[in-house]
């Protein structure tokens, strides 16, 4: 399937036409596959007998819909299989014969255990992209390790860096590991369908948790190999440059990004602090990280007698990069978000787009309900009501 749209031609086109059969819960694989349907794929969520996606079970929930759930799956349709019987495995294998893409988040080994590993689909279907995401990859050390995002913030060193000195490992409150991850799997599979333009070949690619996690620190990663010392928590501020961190003020907090002498300069002289400029301790970026505590004192003692909006003005006036520190109501509702379209109204939960596509003229297709295309899609492939109610029920026991 070649991508379809020219120049000006709408993101949502790009992928029409593309078939993507996705075996993945929660955050990361559901995400990649999101991304797909966003570009205009047609995705097919397969999920097991019972509860589906674990995302569906997942608070807060508003008229029974998983807020988790919503986030990473709309525009796909649901077909419910038991994949642990072999004529549930035979069908979805069939559905493979016709698929561009699978995405599949079992722990490594379980696909090929259930018979829908990438060897038996290439069989099937050798121009199949299939993309396989996983918490430490198929091979190696980690390999079948257990894996959420909040163990991979542990696990490589992101979490001991997040929060402030002196006080408990702190997790990043976004997805951070899971939605990059989801990224990365949507950039491989793109990456393997141009090459198929030229092979006609599909191939395996692979996304894993623990490679996001360590692609999000690259900066401190060699920060620590030209240093030899390894970062700890700095709160909000940066390990390269000062002051680059939150202030308060006398009824709020705000960012201030002065990260050069240039910017630093119109910062102490919109604060009336002119003697912090010929401070030797704070005569450039490396000094002023060395003597972070003290400059941050100085400057918040000036910001501190001033409300935030009286900050904030002063400060862009002088071209001082600052902005306010906003909780999440104050984020959506700032104009700025209004004028990017950030919250696609919808029932019952609102969308929020994708940075590199604008919503569809008619808004977002909802998520699916557990199975609510399982008789259209598996009717399409012949079978009978009475065989898809059959595929559609665990054979497994209770428990």
């Amino acid at each position: 399937m070649t991508p379809t749209g020219g120049p000006g031609a709408p993101p949502g086109e790009t992928y029409r036409g593309l078939r993507v059969l996705e075996l993945t819960t929660t955050i990361a694989g559901p995400f990649c596959a999101m991304i797909l349907a966003d570009l205009g794929a047609d995705v097919v969520k397969v999920e097991r007998p019972g509860g589906g996606d674990d995302a569906r079970a997942m608070p807060p929930h508003l008229d029974g819909e998983s807020a988790v759930f919503h986030s990473v799956n709309r525009g796909k349709r649901s077909v419910v299989l038991d994949l642990s019987c072999a004529t549930g495995a035979e069908a979805f294998l069939r559905l493979a014969e016709d698929a561009d893409v699978v995405v599949q988040g079992f722990r490594p080994g379980a696909a090929e255990r259930l018979g829908v590993g990438f060897d038996t689909v290439h069989r099937r279907n050798p121009s199949v992209v299939y993309c396989s995401v996983s918490a430490f990859g198929s091979a190696g050390a980690g390999a079948g390790l257990p894996g959420y995002d909040p163990l991979i913030q542990a696990f490589t060193g992101m979490m001991s860096m997040t929060g402030e000195p002196g006080r408990p490992p702190v997790r990043a409150a976004a997805s951070l590991i899971d939605l990059s991850t989801g990224m990365w799997a949507a950039m491989a599979v793109m990456a393997a369908l141009a090459r198929r333009e030229r092979t006609g070949r599909g191939e395996h690619v692979e996304a894993t948790l623990v490679d996001s996690g360590f692609a999000l620190l690259a900066h401190q990663v060699l920060g620590m190999a030209a240093t030899g010392e390894v970062p700890g928590p700095l709160g909000s501020g940066s390990p390269i440059t000062a002051p680059y961190e939150t202030f308060r003020t006398a009824d709020g907090w705000i960012m201030i990004a002065a990260g050069n002498d240039g910017l630093f300069a119109r910062l102490c002289r919109a604060l009336g602090a002119d003697e912090l400029l010929g401070d030797a301790r704070f005569a450039g970026s490396a000094a002023r990280v060395r003597h972070r505590d003290v400059l941050h004192h100085a400057i918040e003692q000036r910001l501190a007698v001033r409300s935030r909006a009286a900050c904030l003005e002063l400060l862009q006036r002088a071209g001082v990069p600052a902005g306010p520190v906003h909780d999440l109501g104050e984020a959506v509702a700032h104009p700025v978000a209004i004028d990017r379209g950030t919250v696609v109204p919808g029932a019952p939960l609102p969308q929020v787009r994708l940075p590199i596509a604008g919503p569809p003229v008619a808004g977002y297709r909802r998520p699916p309900r557990l199975g609510e295309h399982t008789t259209e899609i598996l009717g399409g492939l012949g079978y009978s009501p009475a065989e898809i109610a059959t595929l559609s029920v665990s054979e497994r026991p209770p428990g």
